[in-house]
């Protein structure tokens, strides 16, 4: 017996459609598609020109800070050089055996040039060995004082190298007690011999004159770091307990130090804050100008933009999607109004089965089918016993019920999606059956029959309307033709009528048909 599966109700209309013909593509999900396709194209490039934006914005700040730093670069070289040729020009002058003789303010005049009492300037002093004022900028006569335990002393005490060194910052033994740092080299004699330190000090109020002119914004500052991470100067004004602290050990600043120049954005180990740093070192000095850049101000008018254009993006792809939702709704009231036309087309207005157009678009299109898989197909024909007089007895209308009860019976017989009841016309019946052979065909003849005689009798009957079921089926390779599946399928039904009727038959060779 062939396979049953699950039923089909013969008044299904979508059912009916699907043998009529075959969906075309989905013209509402083409849109939907076409339309979030469109909103991801809109969004990616909006994107790609926002984050380029962004990468402009950073470019740009990161040039004008580097504007900045060489122009503190030049200025902070320019003077510090200044200091330097102080400090050479009192050693090379400390030097001259002919000094000791010449009175004090002449020595004083040759040892310090005007230079030496300029606003920023501190002490310029000439020590000996044990770290005593031997020579003093301020005075003629040089104060009585000891500088031996100063940083920069010892440094140059146990190293022979005639480099300029730059001290921490410190505080002035003489009120106001200025914040300086000091400027100073050694002093040797031909042999090598440590003779005194010469020693020039530049108030940290220089850096605060210098970077005061610079307006870099809310959260930005300019700082002046040594080599060594100790912080010597920033704009805005340190803190008093900031003032010479050593960062020698913050990412930022080992990072600045490894790269020597150039600018990266990051978070600030201090408050936490996410700056863009922009660093060079001046000129050969132990010596860096960073300036770092608050974000929120590098890229405010960037976000001010991005707000305006994301508004604008959004308000332009809820438009797309609302047009989406509208064309949407249209077309699926128009599917909606074809299907119910291809149902009216392809649907027995009386019983709610597929009529004869339907039945013979679904016999072709079976028939191929099973010659390219070589599956069986079967056919019924059923005919209601005796209707004509049936009709004659009860009237038109009730003979209407009895043809949508027999259609209701067929439905309820027939078990699978393929499996099709149309109505061939009058009171008779067809059901297409794919991939069943001829058991199966008879089976559900038999089961068919038997429903309807198993049904309640009309009004003024002693019994229920029975029918006459025909069977036929094809098993492909076959050279015949769906006519001739048609007719011995008609004959089968012929001879279930010519045996007595209420039964079912089998497709075989058979007289031409001639009903009573």
């Amino acid at each position: 017996m062939g396979r049953i599966h699950a039923p089909i109700n013969p008044c299904d209309e979508s059912a009916i459609i699907n043998h009529h013909s075959a969906k075309p593509a989905n013209p509402q999900l083409l849109l939907i598609l076409g339309s979030t396709l469109t909103v991801v194209a809109i969004l990616a490039i909006v994107t790609y020109l926002l984050v380029r934006e962004r990468g402009s914005a950073a470019q740009a700040a990161a040039r004008a800070a580097s504007n900045i730093v060489q122009l503190i670069d030049a200025d902070v070289l320019r003077n510090v050089e200044l200091y330097d040729q102080a400090v050479k020009g009192l050693i090379e002058a400390s030097q001259r055996p002919d000094l000791a003789s010449v009175p004090p303010q002449v020595r004083h005049l040759a040892l310090f040039d005007r230079s030496s009492t300029t606003s920023h300037r501190g002490d310029v002093l000439l020590l000996d060995r044990q770290g005593d004022v031997i020579a003093d900028s301020l005075s003629i006569k040089p104060r009585m004082d000891n500088f031996s335990d100063r940083e920069y002393f010892q440094a140059h005490l146990h190293d022979p190298s005639p480099r300029l060194m730059i001290s921490r910052p410190f505080k002035a033994r003489r009120a106001p007690h200025p914040w300086l740092i000091g400027f100073s080299r050694r002093v040797s004699s031909a042999d090598g011999e440590f003779l005194g330190v010469a020693a020039a000090a530049m108030r940290l109020s220089y850096f605060d004159a210098l970077f005061k002119t610079l307006n870099v914004g809310k959260g930005s500052s300019v700082n002046l770091i040594s080599t060594a991470g100790i912080l010597l100067a920033q704009q805005p004004p340190l803190a008093e307990e900031l003032v010479g602290k050593n960062f020698g050990n913050r990412p930022n600043f080992i990072r600045i130090l490894h790269e020597g120049e150039g600018s990266f954005t990051s978070v600030s180990s201090v408050d936490g804050a996410e700056r863009l740093y922009t660093f060079s070192q001046v000129g050969e000095l132990p010596l860096i100008v960073v300036v770092a850049l608050s974000t929120d101000d590098v890229y405010r008018a960037w976000r001010h933009t991005a707000s305006l254009v994301g508004l604008a993006t959004g308000v332009l792809c809820l438009i797309v999607l609302w047009l989406t939702w509208l064309l949407s709704r249209e077309l699926r009231l128009r599917l909606r109004a074809e299907e119910e036309l291809a149902e009216l087309a392809a649907t027995d207005s009386l019983t709610g089965v597929a009529n004869r157009r339907a039945l013979d678009e679904a016999l072709q299109r079976e028939w191929a089918r099973a010659q390219r898989s070589g599956k069986p197909l079967s056919l019924l024909m059923i005919d209601a016993d005796h209707f004509k007089a049936f009709n004659d007895r009860h009237g038109h209308p009730v003979g209407d019920q009895a043809l949508r009860q027999l259609a209701q019976v067929i439905g309820d017989s027939i078990r699978r999606p393929g499996d099709m009841a149309a109505r061939y016309g009058g009171e008779e019946f067809a059901v297409v059956l794919p991939e069943t052979d001829e058991h199966g065909a008879l089976n559900l003849a038999q089961k068919i029959r038997a429903a309807m005689a198993a049904q309640a009798p009309f009004k003024g009957d002693a019994q229920a309307i029975t029918v006459s079921i025909g069977a036929s089926t094809t098993s492909p390779p076959s050279e015949g033709t769906v006519e001739q599946l048609l007719r011995k399928a008609d004959q089968a039904l012929y001879q279930a009528k010519h045996e007595g009727r209420d039964r079912a038959v089998h497709a075989s060779l058979a007289p031409t048909r001639t009903r009573a």
